[in-house]
C-alpha cells in the first residue's frame, strides 16, 4: 500500500463517523528505558479539512511505519491541519512514583480535555481512560486505522525523539541521539558500564540495572 493510499484510508475511517470534530490521543515512549513518557492529543476538523489543507496528509500513517525524515514532515503537516494540538510530557520521576500505565491513562485524559472545541468522537490507542475521561473509544491498533490517532503518535513520537537527542549532549555515555532511551545492547552496555542516570526509569525491572 503507497504512503498516500495509506493516508486516505486513515482519513476515511475518521470520516466514516459523521462527525465535524474527531480527537485522537497517543503516546511515544511507554516502552523505553529511559527519558520521559510523551502524551498528545490532536483535533481534526471535517469541516475545514479538504482541499490543500489535507492533501500533506496524503503520508499520514503510525508513526512506528514511517522512517525520521517522513516523521518530520508528517510533523509540519499535522501542525498545519489540526484545530487544536495537546501535548503532555510524564517525567521520569512521575513514571516511577505512579507507575507506567497510570501515568500514561492520566496524561491521555488530560490531553482529550484540553482539546477545545470538545470532539464528537474522541479516539484512543488501545485503553479505556475511565469514567473520568471525556466520552471516548478504544480502537486497536488505532494509530494503523485512524487519521485522528495516527497524527496523534506522529505529534508524540516527533516531539519525545527532539527532546532525548538534545539531552544526548547532557548524557552522552548513553547514546541517547541514537536509542531515544529504549533499550539496545549498546544502551545496556552504557547502563551496566556507568550506572543508570537520572533519566532512566528504576521502576523498570531492567536487567542491566541489576548488572550496573
Amino acid at each position: 500500500m503507497s504512503p498516500r493510499s495509506s493516508g486516505q484510508r486513515l482519513l476515511a475511517f475518521d470520516r466514516r463517523l459523521g462527525v465535524r470534530f474527531v480527537a485522537g490521543a497517543d503516546e511515544a515512549g511507554r516502552g523505553s528505558l529511559a527519558g520521559p513518557l510523551v502524551v498528545a492529543g490532536v483535533l481534526l476538523d471535517y469541516e475545514l479539512l479538504r482541499g490543500s489543507r489535507v492533501r500533506p496528509l496524503g503520508g499520514l500513517n503510525d508513526s512506528k511505519q514511517v522512517e525520521h525524515a517522513e516523521r518530520e514532515l508528517l510533523f509540519r503537516a499535522v501542525v498545519g491541519a489540526a484545530a487544536k494540538i495537546s501535548v503532555r510530557m510524564v517525567p521520569v520521576r512521575e513514571i516511577d512514583a505512579r507507575g507506567l500505565h497510570r501515568s500514561n491513562l492520566a496524561a491521555l485524559r488530560g490531553v482529550l480535555s484540553e482539546l477545545h472545541p470538545p470532539a464528537e468522537a474522541c479516539l484512543v490507542d488501545g485503553f479505556r481512560l475511565g469514567q473520568a475521561a471525556p466520552p471516548h473509544t478504544a480502537i486497536v491498533d488505532g494509530d494503523a486505522r485512524s487519521a485522528a490517532i495516527a497524527a496523534a503518535s506522529i505529534v508524540a513520537k516527533v516531539l519525545r525523539d527532539r527532546v532525548m537527542r538534545r539531552l544526548d549532549a547532557l548524557y552522552p555515555r548513553y547514546g541517547f541521539m541514537s536509542h531515544v532511551g529504549y533499550i539496545t545492547p549498546a544502551h545496556s552496555k552504557a547502563v551496566r558500564a556507568f550506572g543508570p542516570c537520572e533519566l532512566h526509569r528504576r521502576s523498570f525491572d531492567a536487567a542491566c540495572y541489576q548488572a550496573a
